[in-house]
């Protein structure tokens, strides 16, 4: 009997797709943190006596800055080339050459915070006295928080984001990438991949590092002929496994891919195929637990002492948990980028320090102040 050793995730990224649009989980997680959000807001706002009409031009501020944050802080931080080599795929959610909708490739969560930070203090200024800047941030960071769960949720279907070699049993063999590239037309110009199917090859014993033998079954539509297959599995599948995602499988390209083709009955034929995974760490997955928790904790602080709250303490709080997480977690990720490999700690990292310290700060500012009476 086969044990819990890793696990395989095949998660589509696509919840369906119409011509070259399709409506990705990410997105749809992405929409759903800012939906969620306002509602807990409006809640927020009522238990405060705040208008509640300014929730709606709040949400606002907040999705402009996000994405317009967080798209130019992956630029900057790193993809600075895109400037100069690509300017207009900054902003532009689509391919021209065929013309795809990819949504935008590449968003930085502390360029958000950056962004997220600059829009609030546009908004403080242009509302009544009485909304002060930093009892919005107090506010806003305890659903940023559910918002980043819902984020890296998303980056966890994409398959992207991944962590490093495990031999943990929740370790993550993540062979999503493996079945969306056989959907591509460039990939499958005849359309004859039906469907994919990964199992534990429990005959093989796992190596280091979190190498796990694996055996993928792909099934061909009828019509498809042994030369199609044959050819598709040598000139296609072979090249993906040991070159373009070497992050997700550990094929030797100088062996012939250990494979056998049947075709049993009147179905179509079926490529068996035994090759090595590499079981990561679930590193979205730890930055979402992170976040879940962390909003139930402001939520709880916010809920309970909300009439004599100290301006700031939730923000401290927040920067302290959430960027010091992100420390801790990022050695259980590979780097976004190879310039990163070159440095002592990545720059996710690296980013995360100036705001630890000064969620320190003003803990310990906030630490010497009363709590105000209520009124």
């Amino acid at each position: 009997m086969a044990t819990l050793s890793y696990i395989i995730w095949n998660g589509n990224p696509e919840i369906f797709s119409v011509g070259s649009f399709a409506l990705r989980w990410y997105g749809l997680f992405f929409a759903l943190g800012f939906l969620i959000s306002q509602q807990i807001l409006y809640y927020m706002f009522r238990k405060e006596g705040k208008p509640e009409k300014d929730v709606d031009t709040l949400t606002i501020y907040m999705i402009v800055a996000t994405i317009i944050g967080a798209r130019l802080g992956h630029v900057l931080f790193y993809q600075p080339e895109i400037i100069w080599q690509e300017p207009l795929s900054i902003f532009l959610p689509f391919e021209f050459s065929p013309f795809k909708f990819t949504g935008l490739q590449g968003l930085a969560s502390h360029g958000g915070a950056i962004g997220i930070l600059f829009a609030l203090w546009l908004y403080s200024r242009k509302r009544k006295p009485g909304q002060n800047y930093v009892q919005i941030l107090d506010r806003i960071v305890i659903l940023v928080a559910l918002t980043g769960a819902l984020i890296r949720l998303g980056n966890f279907f994409n398959s992207e984001i991944i962590g490093t070699p495990t031999d943990k049993p929740w370790g993550i063999v993540f062979t999503g990438r493996l079945t969306e590239s056989l959907k591509d037309d460039r990939i499958d110009p005849d359309h004859i991949v039906k469907d994919m199917v990964y199992v534990q090859n429990d005959s093989l014993p796992a190596g280091e590092n979190g190498r796990k033998p694996i055996t993928i079954y792909i099934f061909f539509t009828p019509q498809a002929t042994e030369a199609q297959v044959d050819g598709l599995v040598n000139n296609r599948v072979l090249p993906l496994l040991s070159g373009r995602l070497y992050e997700y499988f550990d094929e030797t390209p100088q062996l012939r891919l250990n494979y056998k083709i049947a075709k049993p009955d009147a179905e179509g034929f079926v490529a068996k195929i035994n090759t090595v995974g590499i079981a990561r760490h679930p590193g979205q997955l730890y930055e979402a637990i992170s976040c879940v928790i962390l909003f139930l904790v402001l939520f709880a602080i916010w809920n309970r002492h909300r009439q004599n709250l100290v301006t700031g303490r939730i923000f401290g709080i927040f920067l302290v948990w959430c960027f010091g997480m992100r420390i801790v977690i990022e050695f259980l990720k590979e780097n976004q980028e190879a310039f990163e490999d070159k440095l002592p700690i990545n720059m996710g990292q690296i980013l995360s320090i100036p705001l630890v310290l000064a969620g320190i700060a003003i803990l310990l500012y906030t630490g010497r102040k009363k709590e105000p009476k209520n009124t």
